[in-house]
């Protein structure tokens, strides 16, 4: 196993258990505690565990919210998969809403050069990755610009959303389950979440496995709400059938 695979594990297994620790992983992947003790570390650095005494523990439990270029280095491989599974749920003309987000962004990076859209996001990043393309015309929503995930909020962004209607809209989220639906840390960001499927005939959520049966402060959507759910095959399909009887198809890329 290499380190970034073994990292990889580390995170896994820390998200499902809730921590872990450095003795109990040094046996299972069978590498020495040193070993681990640098994994965790390089996990710390990226933003996504935090250094307990004996192992880690993931940021989502101690209440912080990861920056957008952590997270933007993590399930890198998966979030492309799900990006081009997306393209399959693009109109052939039209409009659509594409959620500031980390698997989004890869939506946005391979949108095809051969039809001509109107493209809605709340994101500056975005919206410049967008901009120069001849094919596309692009609507940025105003409003405070959000630090943590370059995404716009309030008042501003909420209004002309009040306004469109849109084809789909691609949905980014935090923490999705059967029983709490779709949620984000900011009930600002919510807020807008919640605009933009108000805006839209069709919601798609983009999102890897590391992101269900997982609940953050504010809620924006159900799952009866949203049409299609697209993730990759690290989730479980037990899980991935429960997603669908409430209601979305689910797609595992």
């Amino acid at each position: 196993m290499y380190a970034e695979e073994r990292q990889q594990e580390i995170l896994r297994r820390a998200r499902t258990a809730g921590r872990v620790d450095v003795v109990t992983l040094a046996e299972e992947l069978d590498v020495t505690t040193e070993t681990i003790r640098r994994d965790l570390t390089a996990l710390e650095r990226a933003g996504v565990l935090r250094r307990v005494h004996g192992g880690a523990i993931p940021v989502e439990l101690l209440g912080f919210e990861p920056a957008l270029a952590t997270r933007d280095e993590v399930m890198i491989t998966e979030k492309e998969r799900i990006a081009k599974a997306a393209l399959a749920e693009l109109p052939e003309d039209g409009s659509v809403i594409i959620d500031a987000g980390t698997t989004t962004a890869r939506l946005v990076q391979i949108l095809p050069a051969d039809r001509e859209l109107t493209v809605v996001v709340n994101s500056p990043p975005l919206a410049t990755a967008l901009a120069s393309r001849a094919n596309l015309h692009v609507i940025m929503l105003g409003g405070r610009v959000r630090g943590l995930t370059m995404a716009t909020v309030d008042d501003w962004a909420l209004q002309p959303l009040a306004h469109l209607h849109v084809d789909v809209a691609f949905m980014a989220t935090n923490g999705c389950s059967v029983a709490k639906g779709l949620t984000t840390p900011d009930p600002a960001e919510a807020a807008i979440k919640r605009a933009m499927m108000k805006a839209t005939e069709r919601s798609v959520l983009l999102a890897d496995h590391t992101k269900f049966n997982r609940t953050y402060l504010a809620g924006f959507a159900s799952l009866a709400e949203i049409d299609v759910v697209i993730t990759d095959t690290g989730l479980d399909v037990a899980l991935a059938a429960e997603l669908s009887a409430a209601g979305p198809e689910v797609v595992r890329a």
